[in-house]
């Protein structure tokens, strides 16, 4: 008795469908069927065209039911979602830490111009908040709250109320307006200047993926004394790191792997932790990769000056860095591939003008949660576009401090590593440029790195990289002017590298969108347009997104998100300004180590067909060192990390929701829906719901 399947009514192509959950599914096509005479070919080129319908209808027909299904999972998982942040949000007022309980939090911040910030935004939404009680009361005495409606009840006033909120219509009109409009008129030629600004930059983005235009090194021909083909000088490797036991493995492991002859290679380690753990952990490291065969040295500074700068002027002062031409620099999270140096160093072949290759980050972390994914769409930006543009056009662009290489000379004739400011990469990237040395920007060299995970962490980042530029700018002003170098490219240097990015950018976004916007709202005589509110941002957004098309789902909270983080950048840029005293600390940003035991199996495989004889590194013994620190930390400090309330983030919240609240009386649709995101937006940042949440 032949089985069901085997009928012969059973026509077309059966699908199977796996599927694990409604996230992950896959569809596979069976074997067509074959008739009982076993000719089952020549029945499919009789009905060929009926088994494609009847196959793409069932095709069709599973892909529509899977995503009915997918969608009802995401539609039950909506209120769980809900109920789980409300318990985070009931969890966080329960705790009661906010950033003022934070220490290391006073390091990055200045106390006086925080308070004062702060104050300002107190004072500022207890105004609007009598100011919408008042307004209210307007609304329902009969006055029509949109500007050109209230200059024609003027002479309509009847009663005490009537004739105090037109008083205060008049002083709007006379004394608030004027000024206000003028500033809103500042800042929005600021808005459109930096805005086409970034216009010119996608252009300039666009014009080199359609020429394909892409720095290509000289072919070096085949060394016929030693045998050897390419180019293969000295080069120092440098990898600075401070108390960050969770990534040093794997950047130890991957640079000890660069493919390079190992004669002319050192790997220098230079650890400036003040941990004990942290430093016998990195000092067995490194005697273990130095028993296996890799030319590697160990350096500890005891008096830890200078933060990074320092670290790296002193290991550039050992006698024995005169013998090398070239020295690459990686961060304590970045893990450079193999042919890392056979890709950078080539460059620099019978070009002396050439004084850094730079390559481009990628984030082993970019999907972990929606603070990293925001943060992917602003550096791929960065990289792709604005790093990559300035390199083709001006052969300049700021040095990002690691994954670079960097000629041993070029670094000497600047001047060598300075820790006048906590931006050094900057510094001696400026400082080069003003010697003539040109730079190149590889976008298609990858060099992975962790992303920080919690907004904790990333906000101290951001403070430091809008801090540093501003004081970068007051010490290098003089040397630019000074300098031997075009016009152009002094223009270039003052007014778009620092002007208008560094200072013009943090200022018109806190000033335009969180303090100028709010007040349009409750003094409706001075107008800020729609298309300043919603239609140009949304563009910018567009075109940031670009260069991370994957992340376009994501397009409106990374526009209310990078709105939202305009305070603590202002904050930042006035404090490198002005110099005051939080400009000038430096805090290193929190590792998560989350890619360390993937990149650990990955490298020891690496190394178990690479080197014949050589005894391979234990993982299993690395993995129970690890664990054993782990131990001995939670005994050692108590401290635990907490979620925290970020107190200017949520009074701006209440703030723009007030101002929300206004808009509704004016029926001002775009503005209301813009401060009403918005104020979500800070609500949810000064709640710290949007990185890393900690139980």
């Amino acid at each position: 008795m032949s089985p069901w399947w085997g009928k012969d009514e059973h026509r077309g192509t059966p699908v199977v469908v796996k599927m694990d959950n409604p996230n992950n599914w896959s569809m596979v096509e069976l074997e067509g069927p074959v008739d009982g005479d076993g000719d089952g070919d020549s029945d499919f080129l009789l009905s060929s065209g009926d088994k494609a319908r009847n196959k793409n209808a069932k095709q069709l027909t599973w892909v529509l039911l899977l995503k009915a299904h997918r969608a009802a999972g995401c539609l039950h998982s909506i209120p769980a979602a809900m109920l789980g942040l409300a318990a985070a949000v009931r969890r966080r007022v329960a705790s009661g830490k906010t950033d003022a309980d934070d220490r290391s939090n006073r390091v990055t911040e200045n106390l006086t111009i925080k308070t004062r910030i702060y104050s300002f935004i107190k004072v500022f939404l207890w105004i609007s908040i009598l100011l919408l009680g008042f307004e209210l009361a307007a609304y329902y005495k009969g006055w029509h709250l949109k500007a050109p409606n209230l200059q024609s009840q003027y002479q309509s006033v009847k009663g005490v109320f009537d004739s105090l909120y037109s008083t205060w219509v008049l002083i709007r009109v006379e004394y608030l307006a004027p000024p206000l409009q003028f500033l809103t008129n500042a800042c929005i030629i600021l808005f459109l200047v930096q805005s086409l600004d970034r216009l010119v930059l996608c252009l300039g983005c666009l014009w080199i993926r359609l020429k394909k235009i892409k720095p290509v090194p000289k072919q070096v021909p085949e060394d016929l004394e030693s045998g050897e083909e390419g180019f293969f000088p000295m080069v120092l490797v440098q990898i600075p790191m401070c108390n960050e036991k969770e990534v040093y493995q794997q950047s130890i492991a991957a640079v000890c792997n660069l493919d390079w002859p190992k004669s002319k290679l050192l790997i220098q380690i230079l650890d400036d932790s003040d941990d004990p753990m942290t430093q016998l952990l990195i000092k067995e490291e490194v005697l273990k990769w130095k028993e296996e065969g890799a030319n590697i040295v160990y350096r500890h500074r005891e008096i830890r000056e200078g933060y990074k700068a320092g670290n790296l002027k002193s290991a550039m002062s050992c006698s024995y860095v005169r013998d090398y031409e070239f020295v690459a620099i990686f961060d304590a999270d970045f893990q450079p591939t193999p042919d890392f140096l056979q890709r950078t160093v080539p460059h620099f072949k019978d070009n002396e003008e050439l004084g850094l290759v730079q390559a481009r980050w990628s984030f082993v972390n970019k999907d972990e949660n929606l603070l990293t994914r925001l943060q992917n769409i602003n550096l791929a930006f960065h990289f792709e576009v604005e790093q990559q543009v300035n390199g083709v056009f001006l052969n300049f662009f700021g040095f990002n401090g690691t994954a670079g290489v960097w000629r041993i000379k070029a670094l000497e004739e600047s001047g060598g590593w300075l820790e006048r400011t906590t931006v050094e990469d900057m510094d001696i990237a400026v400082r080069a440029h003003l010697h003539g040395w040109k730079f190149i920007f590889l976008n298609d060299v990858e060099c992975q790195c962790e992303l920080p995970e919690s907004y904790e962490a990333y906000r101290k980042q951001q403070h430091r990289w809008h801090s540093g530029p501003m004081q970068l700018f007051r010490l290098c002003l003089p040397d630019i002017i000074r300098s031997k170098i075009t016009i152009w490219k002094k223009c270039n240097l003052i007014f778009l590298f620092f002007l208008l990015r560094k200072l013009i950018l943090p200022f018109y976004s806190f000033t335009l969108f969180c303090i100028i916007l709010p007040m349009t709202m409750f003094v409706p005589e001075a107008e800020l347009p729609a298309w300043v509110v919603c239609y140009v941002p949304a563009t910018m957004s567009f075109l940031n997104i670009l260069p991370a098309p994957k992340s376009f789902p994501f397009i409106v909270p990374y526009l209310l998100f990078e709105n939202t983080m305009s305070v603590t950048k202002f904050n930042a840029m006035i404090s490198g300004l002005f110099q005051l005293g939080s400009a000038y600390e430096w805090v290193v940003t929190k590792k998560s180590g989350r890619s360390s035991e993937g990149d650990l199996v990955g490298l020891l495989e690496k190394d178990m067909k690479n080197q014949k004889g050589a005894s391979a590194p234990d993982l299993g013994k690395l993995e129970e060192e690890m664990k054993l620190n782990e131990v001995k930390e939670k005994k050692t400090f108590k401290k635990k990390k907490h979620n925290r309330i970020y107190t200017k983030e949520l009074s701006l919240a209440f703030l723009l929701l007030t101002a929300s609240l206004r808009s509704l009386l004016s029926a001002q649709g775009i503005h209301f829906y813009f401060l009403l995101f918005q104020g979500v937006s800070f609500l949810l940042v000064g709640l710290d719901l949007i990185g890393e949440q900690i139980e």
